[in-house]
């Protein structure tokens, strides 16, 4: 062949992908990173790139910007190919070696790990229809710039661990935060429903949002109608912010186009993190197995296994038992 070939291309520049890539570098595999956005980071980027996490090993809380810029940073240190605002349209085998057809040019590899995350994400919008022009002011999916939310009266709608988490901490930037759920109970880590719960943050439980427009009288607010669950009693709120996170959408069609095996929208992994096609793995928020927690701990724990296993299918005579220690020196 007169065309590179790389031992490992990863499919998804977030978290999992880069820490992927990272460890294929550490044993000293080539490898390719494919990401479709202009920069590397994914979600934690993405959207919540203000947003504390708290499961994070190693920090007791740490923004997903900082979460980026350091696995970005460690990824340098060992350098890989890397292809952004680069869309991945077909995956085919030759032989061997895995044909990965993207919108700018063709990469070769012997191994594929995706590690899409939630896919093509789209935020969950609000049911019903409303006037698009409250997302230019008052209404988000996502925070962009935390200083948008200063001394303004926000509603938070959500009950997960977003919701929650941002209710808190927009809480100590706002005038008064309130905080819009169905149920009475979260579907948020302990920890966060504790502080939640010791926080002046206003619970509007049970509840839905039945209706938003712009306030009549001043038009830089707006009005939300809420609905008491399996009660007829309606509540209107007047604030400067809505914030709504009701989770994401992920489109797999793209997979169901490579043919491989899913489990409802996940990509069903064995316990080596495999696909149902030859050394195609998957890693991270995309898989499922039993047992599997979406968590970045998880993801990170994936990535060196599925990398291991690529490396024993590639290279079956290489010592590959190697320990951290002993992988890289300066």
């Amino acid at each position: 062949m007169n065309k590179q070939t790389y031992d490992i291309t990863i499919i998804g520049g977030g978290p999992a992908g880069i820490y992927a890539a990272y460890y294929a570098r550490l044993r000293k595999l080539n490898v390719a990173l494919i990401e479709s956005l202009p920069k590397l980071g994914g979600q934690p980027e993405t959207l919540y790139a203000q947003k504390n996490i708290y499961d994070m090993p190693g920090y007791s809380k740490i923004s997903g910007t900082d979460v980026s810029n350091k696995l970005i940073e460690q990824l340098h240190n060992l350098k890989c190919d890397e292809y952004l605002e680069t869309s991945v349209t077909g995956l085919t085998q030759e032989g061997d070696i895995w044909k990965v057809s993207t919108n700018k040019e063709t990469i070769y590899s012997s191994a594929i790990i995706i590690a899409i995350g939630n896919g093509s994400f789209k935020p969950r919008k609000l049911t019903f229809d409303y006037d698009k022009a409250l997302e230019k002011s008052n209404l988000s999916y996502f925070v962009n710039d935390m200083e948008e939310y200063r001394d303004k009266d926000l509603a938070v709608a959500g009950g997960g661990d977003s919701a929650v988490d941002w209710a808190i901490h927009l809480n100590d930037l706002t005038k008064h935060t309130a905080i819009i759920h169905r149920r009475n109970r979260y579907r948020a880590m302990e920890t966060s429903v504790d502080e939640l719960n010791n926080s002046t943050v206003e619970q509007l439980n049970p509840y839905i949002i039945k209706d938003v427009q712009f306030n009549a009288d001043d038009k830089s607010k707006i009005d939300v109608t809420l609905k008491m669950i399996k009660s007829d009693d309606i509540k209107v709120i007047t604030v400067d912010k809505l914030l709504v996170n009701y989770g994401f959408m992920s489109d797999s069609k793209i997979l169901r186009d490579w043919n491989i095996e899913l489990e409802g929208p996940f990509i069903k992994v064995s316990q080596e993190l495999e696909t149902n096609l030859p050394n195609v793995f998957a890693i991270g928020d995309i898989v499922t197995y039993p047992g599997k927690l979406q968590l970045l701990a998880t993801a990170f724990a994936e990535a060196p296994m599925a990398v291991t296993k690529a490396l024993r299918n590639i290279y079956p005579g290489r010592d590959y038992f190697a320990h951290s220690t002993s992988l890289f020196e300066k």
